[in-house]
């Protein structure tokens, strides 16, 4: 298992396959899929095959989402990083792209914000990018809120499958300067 970072309340790892209960629960929660296109996952298999996604993307592309893992208790909580998107969307393709999900029970206790940080934070130092970008559904005001909160900037609006979303970049003299809680 390859640790990436420590926070001072989570432990942000490789995603592994012994993580499908936690996925699976993440996943299949139609409120955690409120903002993702309202399609939560059915079985096992499905979340099986998102973490062989995963996987093959820190092989391919040298990163993928993280697992985020509370220091104290081991638990799942949910994931968060970069992925390296090589499709267009939103006449963009070939950058990094930041995000998280986390387990119902755990939102608005600071950690998307806390594991968000640590993701830029890695972006930034050691996979050495000249920008980072982020998308939000404009109705997803927790996502909407971490976002501005750790330094992006709204740049546009655009649809996504139909669905209007908020479009987010930081350069890294941008995060420099405004240094979140580093």
């Amino acid at each position: 298992m390859k640790l990436f970072i420590e926070t001072e309340r989570l432990i942000l790892r490789e995603i592994l396959p012994t993580d499908i209960e936690g996925m699976y629960e993440l996943d299949s929660d139609p409120e955690v899929h409120k903002h993702l296109g309202n399609k939560p996952v059915t079985s096992r298999e499905q979340i099986a095959d998102v973490i062989d996604f995963i996987r093959q993307q820190y092989i391919h592309n040298g990163i993928g989402r993280w697992a985020i893992i509370d220091k104290k208790t081991k638990d799942f909580i949910g994931w968060t990083g970069m992925k390296y998107v090589t499709d267009l969307i939103n006449n963009h393709k070939n950058y990094y792209d930041l995000g998280y999900r986390l387990l119902k029970r755990y939102w608005g206790q600071g950690i998307a914000t806390e594991a968000a940080i640590a993701s830029l934070n890695y972006a930034f130092d050691k996979l050495n990018a000249d920008e980072v970008y982020a998308i939000a559904e404009c109705e997803n005001d927790g996502s909407n809120k971490v976002l501005k909160k750790i330094g992006l900037t709204l740049i546009e609006k655009f649809h996504l499958d139909g669905i209007e979303h908020n479009w987010y970049k930081i350069e890294r003299k941008e995060f420099e300067s405004k240094k979140p809680n580093r």
